[in-house]
């Protein structure tokens, strides 16, 4: 029988950084560790999407599109190059029309890009199948991801009298909407639809051991693609649930190296790598080019001390190609692999939490794992609450978000969505402090959601409590033929130019106007300053130097606001009193300021056509 292959995303250089280090790994950092990835053997690894695009222009001055080309030239197709795009939204925060979302997926084809995973928040199918579409056509391979969330807690029973306990009926539970059969259904949606492998993604590190068997067990019978598994370790569950997944037969799973794996990240491949040495499988990875890359990669984790919330306890060093585990942590692996076998996760993430705690991995976050929502979700409702002033609601507010959620059509929590219902929690909490009705004060992206502007909820919104939101009982989906393209001026100030220049750099201003626009300004700022004579350019800054130097001279000033309509000196003329220096309009009327006094012009602060107003420079003489 042919040994089995478990296939690996490498998600170091995407969503390792992401999770970890605010998306702060520089270029110069990447380019010394991409020639050791180009052995490692990885079949996929995911690089650019999510906040990439955003985060290397806004914090690191960089171009997304260079960062995917010089990853696509060194790697030369060794290993699939993947990104992340929230389907209609990509890779912003707002619904974009077919001609943008093409525009995108043609460039990163064309830049080295081979798979797009695909997600919408909502899990809305029609979110993501022109996407689907789109990849397919232009030679990509779409991979189709079900965001994993689980239904809320039920809301506690009133307390009853002895009598009513005795003969009264429990309250009715809320029907379950998240069962497995939801995500096997959607699922199977999005390969009907041409995704080439389908992805369970939990965002929020929330499907437990248990779970993760049920849902990729049945995943593996329903579709015919690959099947992928990604989550985070923030609650936990995260290395227990992906030895879970091998076990029951996934595909693909998404993982990150060392310095860059645990805690609010994806399972270090490491420990990954002797769970399949045990369990007998195949790892499609090259341990001694990941030992290589993990060399380099606490050096690149050592740059970004200020981002690393864990910089003073990270975890030991480790090579499992080199260094023999103590007797009882390694018989922790044996033990977890049989509990997971036998369906026993109390055992099984007993012994994943002790290999991890041996190793300094941070500890399971009890917060995100008792409440069921994404770190990053409570992190924004404390900073909210903060601002307020009203830490003390925070607790009401966590408790109020199943109730917002239901209202809410029970949206997924993730990314927007989560954001989104976790304000609104802090808010009904803040109206109720007031004495105020639920509802009185809402965000405009929860009336956005509540509209139908986000897409198709998972669970039909109460048409009355729509029209309390909205003003309307009819869901009214974003139309995307109302998306104005942002404009792309001439920078007569650089000489002419147009801000952006080419169709890559047309895309991003398309996608996140307000970061491209002082992104691209900055580089035809530069290309400006070096296609000038050296003269011209030095002359400017002395002329520039000396328009900011201190005035100690006499001066003459605008006697009333107006615009300035020639100039009859220049800098170094000597001048007679009464002789002619400025015409300017005021009032309708030209009007001719002359020399009260003889003497030299020293400089001039104005140009024609200017507008001046009242007291302002205009001239200062020797």
């Amino acid at each position: 029988m042919e040994k089995r292959t478990l296939q690996i995303r490498d998600l170091t250089l995407r969503d390792g950084q992401q999770s970890l280090f605010a998306t702060r790994l520089s270029q110069a950092e990447i380019d010394k560790l991409l020639p050791l990835y180009v052995n490692a053997g990885f079949e996929i690894m995911e690089v650019w999407g999510g906040a990439v695009p955003d985060s290397v222009m806004r914090y690191l001055d960089e171009s997304p599109w260079d960062r995917l080309r010089s990853v696509s030239k060194v790697i030369d197709g060794r290993s699939k190059l993947s990104a992340l795009s929230r389907g209609r939204n990509l890779f912003g925060y707002v619904p974009y029309p077919d001609n943008v979302l093409r525009g995108f997926y043609k460039e990163a084809i064309k830049n080295g890009l081979g798979v797009m995973r695909i997600f919408d928040a909502l899990n809305d199918i029609d979110n993501v199948k022109e996407s689907i579409k789109m990849i397919n056509e232009l030679g990509g391979i779409p991979d189709g991801a079900v965001c994993y969330t689980v239904d809320p807690k039920a809301p506690e029973a009133p307390k009853q009298g002895f009598f009513a306990r005795l003969f009264g009926k429990k309250p009715a539970e809320p029907e379950k909407v998240f069962t497995d059969e939801y995500f096997v259904e959607k699922a199977r949606e999005m390969e009907r639809l041409g995704a080439k492998i389908i992805t369970l993604k939990d965002m929020a590190g929330l499907v437990n051991p248990l779970r993760a068997a049920s849902i990729i067990s049945k995943l593996k019978a329903a579709v015919k693609v690959p099947v992928d598994f990604h989550t985070h370790c923030t609650p936990g569950y995260g290395l227990g649930s992906a030895v879970m997944a091998i076990i029951n037969g996934v595909d693909i799973l998404d993982t990150n190296i060392w310095w860059f794996g645990g805690g609010s990240a994806a399972p270090a491949i490491e420990l990954i790598y002797i769970f399949c040495q045990k369990l007998g499988i195949e790892l499609g990875a090259n341990m001694e080019a990941v030992g290589k890359i993990r060399v380099q990669l606490l050096e690149a984790r050592k740059s970004l001390a200020q981002f690393d919330l864990n910089k003073d306890k990270m975890p030991r060093d480790f090579d499992p190609l080199k260094d023999k585990l103590p007797a009882e942590i390694d018989s922790y692996f044996d033990d977890a692999i049989k509990a997971a076998k036998e369906g026993n996760e109390a055992a099984l993430l007993d012994y994943c939490h002790a290999i991890e705690q041996y190793f300094g991995f941070p500890k399971p976050n009890e917060l995100v794992k008792n409440a069921e929502v994404p770190g990053g979700m409570y992190s924004n409702m404390v900073a909210q609450l903060k601002s307020l002033n009203a830490s003390e609601l925070l607790e009401d507010s966590m408790a109020l978000i199943p109730m917002v959620r239901r209202a809410a059509g029970l949206v997924p929590l993730v990314t927007p969505t989560s954001q989104i219902v976790g304000a609104q929690a802090v808010n009904v909490a803040l109206d109720r402090k007031k004495g105020n009705p639920d509802y009185s004060s809402c965000s405009n992206q929860f009336i956005s959601l509540v509209k139908g502007e986000y897409g198709h909820t998972p669970v039909a919104i109460d048409p009355a409590f729509r029209e309390k939101i909205t003003g309307s009982p009819i869901e009214k989906p974003y139309d995307v033929s109302s998306y104005k393209e942002p404009a792309n001026p001439t920078l007569d100030e650089f000489g002419g130019c147009k801000l952006a220049k080419n169709t890559e750099e047309e895309l991003l201003l398309a996608l996140l106007p307000a970061v491209a626009n002082g992104f691209l300004k900055k580089r035809r700022q530069e290309e400006y300053a070096a296609s000038r004579p050296a003269e011209e350019v030095k002359a400017e800054a002395e002329a520039k130097a000396e328009a900011e130097a201190p005035v100690t001279g006499p001066t003459l000033k605008a006697p009333m606001g107006g615009r300035v309509v020639e100039i009859h000196v220049k800098p170094g003329q000597e001048v007679a009193k009464g002789a002619a220096l400025i015409t300017y309009e005021a009032m309708k009327m030209e009007n001719e300021l002359d020399a009260e006094r003889a003497g030299k012009v020293k400089r001039i602060f104005v140009k024609v056509d200017q507008v001046v107003g009242t007291n302002d420079l205009l001239i200062e003489f020797e």
